[in-house]
């Protein structure tokens, strides 16, 4: 009894090996097609604060190796960012053959919108975000003051921010497993909605710069994210007349 077991067991951890490899090429070679263009990649990233400087105001290096390393960490950041789609689908690869047929049909479209979330936070935040926040930093800027951001610094900020409003942009996904799998249910979050709203807002202080602006603009999506995944939670929600492991729904 112990040998298929072992052998299944080494079947799985060569498999996700395997994954794990295939993950790991496919950001590398997005990572060497991009580097080329690394510069004009950092050159889009720094157009929302560009934008806002006063004229003859530019972006400084404080570090000596600053202006090779940040479009060079930012190249890989974009390379892993587009090879997501790529990598959720070698997990989908190593999960699905453990999965019953009905945890198919649910796990799929949740693995798709969480990817396209986390992409539409990322572009309200470049879009929408970063030119309010840096018009109103940019504004209140103390008479004499010449404002020359560091280019490390200000990779941080940014990179900071894609990821908070990427991660806040998930909340659905997040209600929708919470129903799934039994935690909670729709009712039961719509009770706590006044708690909810507190929270997003307190969450929006946290991962944000502090200004009202940048902590609204992630607090309202949040709030508005956390009422759809309630209007889809109820397509989640499992019946307990349903039998857990019906005929023909082997995994």
């Amino acid at each position: 009894m112990t040998e298929p077991h072992d052998g299944s067991l080494l079947a799985h951890l060569a498999e996700l090996r395997s994954a794990l490899l295939r993950g790991i090429a496919a950001v590398l070679l997005i990572f060497v097609a991009l580097i080329y263009f690394a510069r004009d990649i950092y050159h889009w990233l720094a157009t929302p604060l560009m934008a806002h400087l006063p004229e003859g105001a530019s972006m400084i290096a404080t570090d000596v190796g600053a202006p090779f390393f940040a479009p060079f960490k930012l190249t890989m950041v974009v390379a892993f960012a587009a090879a997501v789609p790529f990598l959720l689908h070698q997990i989908w690869r190593f999960i699905a053959p453990g999965l019953y047929k009905h945890e198919k049909r649910l796990v799929a479209p949740l693995l798709i919108s969480s990817t396209l979330l986390f992409y539409a936070g990322i572009a309200f935040a470049y879009y929408v975000v970063l030119p309010l926040a840096f018009a109103f930093f940019t504004t209140m800027a103390p008479e004499g003051i010449t404002i020359a951001t560091d280019i490390s610094s200000y990779l941080d900020f940014v990179l900071k921010i894609f990821f908070a409003f990427g991660i806040a942009f998930e909340i659905p996904v997040a209600v929708l497993l919470l129903c799934w799998s039994g935690t909670t249910t729709p009712e039961q979050l719509k009770s706590k909605r006044a708690y909810v709203i507190v929270a997003v807002f307190v969450i929006g202080m946290l991962l944000t710069p502090p200004d009202v602006i940048s902590q609204t603009l992630l607090a309202i999506p949040m709030w508005l994210l956390f009422e759809l995944g309630l209007l889809f939670a109820r397509f989640y929600t499992p019946k307990s007349s349903e039998p857990e492991n019906s005929e023909g729904d082997q995994p």
